[in-house]
């Protein structure tokens, strides 16, 4: 990191640090946060601060995003990068907020080079270099442990992005083997495929067999929301995705429900 750019952070930390009031409803808001250690909290409330400080919000469509909803965001952007670091959100500046799921025209030639148009709802977009589009009603709707979670979703192909297109295969670490990662995902999603092609019933959202991208960000939405479902869906997968977000979930969901238990009388 540039040392201009170091001391900057450290000013803003030092100086603007986020209220604690609020913060603490961010925590009890967001219960995929329970398990965080005081640390793990620590950090992820000064990137929360950075990223606060460091993108634009625009929200659209007459949105009012006071500070709360603004944090709630910036928080849930941050958990993927917690042990990656705030450089890993570098590239683009731009977060826009819609109330509600929005449209989008698509087009696409098919098989025969006839070109087909239509409308979609969406909930989220990640631009390569571009903004991060999300919608208000599902981030107030993601982080409550049941799978969901836009803003990570759109994180992961924020991050899928880093090296090339959105294609389930973002830059891996040193010590970590892309044959590993590869046999992992794509011995799943062809799965994946499978059952939902035979109308299985699944846990996992359907739309996670669309492409190996949408499988990553998909699962990656999983990994933090319900980690015992991707573990014993998709075990291998589950390893990958720890070792590539340097997080386990799955420990910290069972450290913060030891912390529910009463103790024996």
């Amino acid at each position: 990191m540039w040392p201009f750019r170091q001391l900057r952070r450290r000013r803003i930390l030092r100086d603007t640090p986020l209220p604690e009031a609020a913060w603490r409803k961010v925590l009890r808001d967001h219960p995929i946060l329970g398990g965080l250690t005081g640390d793990e909290t620590r950090r992820l409330r000064e990137m929360a601060t950075l990223f606060l400080h460091e993108k634009i919000f625009e929200p659209v469509r007459g949105l009012e995003l006071a500070e709360p909803a603004r944090m709630a965001i910036a928080a849930q952007c941050c958990l993927p990068v917690l042990n990656l670091g705030q450089d890993w959100l570098e590239g683009w500046r731009t977060v826009i907020v819609y109330p509600a799921a929005f449209i989008r025209k698509r087009e696409q030639f098919d098989g025969y080079g006839v070109m087909h148009e239509w409308e979609e709802a969406i909930t989220g977009e990640a631009w390569e270099l571009g903004p991060l589009i999300l919608s208000w009603a599902d981030v107030e709707a993601s982080g409550q442990g049941e799978g969901y979670n836009v803003a990570i979703h759109e994180i992961a192909h924020k991050l899928d992005l880093l090296n090339g297109e959105v294609d389930g295969f973002p830059p891996l670490h040193r010590g970590m083997s892309r044959k590993a990662w590869n046999n992992a995902f794509q011995t799943a999603f062809n799965d994946f495929q499978r059952r939902v092609d035979a109308g299985e019933d699944t846990d996992i959202d359907p739309y996670a067999a669309e492409e190996p991208g949408e499988f990553f960000a998909v699962l990656s939405e999983y990994f933090f929301e319900t980690p015992d479902l991707v573990e014993a869906e998709y075990r291998e997968v589950y390893r990958q995705l720890a070792a590539f977000y340097r997080q386990d979930p799955l420990a910290r969901m069972n450290r913060a429900d030891a912390a529910k238990t009463p103790w024996p009388v």
